[in-house]
């Protein structure tokens, strides 16, 4: 009867053990097509961006067009290079992107984690990176509908007490 315990013992560890080095050697492969190119979606909002990354000079196209006419503002453009910034691969990649829905804002935000996505398909060493600096998880914020008798989501009429 102890044999037999000892036995179970013993083959139990054996299973652990198998176990325990496969979850080790499992490691994250680039996922890149036979351009050399990783792909990314990004939503924020209502907009959603497909983006394309490739090794080049750091050249960013959006829609057809490059990212200093599509997005005016410095600020939308700031928030499209922050997963280069935060990885610190600035001007090593060239960004193809098409958004499509919301508004500029929510667009740059899309791209931004389109972006982030396509470099840790590229690079899965720098998910721990971005992950870190939140770039990895989709903003759900969304704008609250407006509800019946009111002027808008909360806005309610003007009350005068005489």
């Amino acid at each position: 009867m102890t044999e037999a315990v000892k036995d179970l013992k013993d083959l139990g560890d054996a299973v652990s053990e198998e176990k325990a080095t496969e979850t080790e050697t499992v490691k994250a492969e680039p996922k890149k097509d036979e351009f050399g190119r990783s792909y990314g979606t990004g939503r924020r909002k209502d907009a959603v961006a497909r983006v394309w990354i490739k090794p080049g000079k750091g050249n960013v196209t959006v829609n057809g067009r490059d990212q200093s006419v599509y997005f005016a503002r410095p600020t939308q453009r700031l928030v499209i290079n922050q997963p280069f910034i935060q990885t610190k691969r600035a001007n090593e990649f060239d960004v193809i992107c098409t958004v499509k829905g919301g508004g500029l804002s929510g667009q740059a935000g899309a791209v931004r984690h389109g972006i982030s996505r396509a470099l840790v398909n590229f690079e899965p060493e720098l998910r721990g990176l971005l992950k870190e600096a939140g770039m990895l998880t989709r903003d759900s914020r969304m704008v609250e509908r407006k509800k019946v008798g009111l002027h808008k989501a909360r806005r309610k009429k003007q009350w005068a007490k005489r």
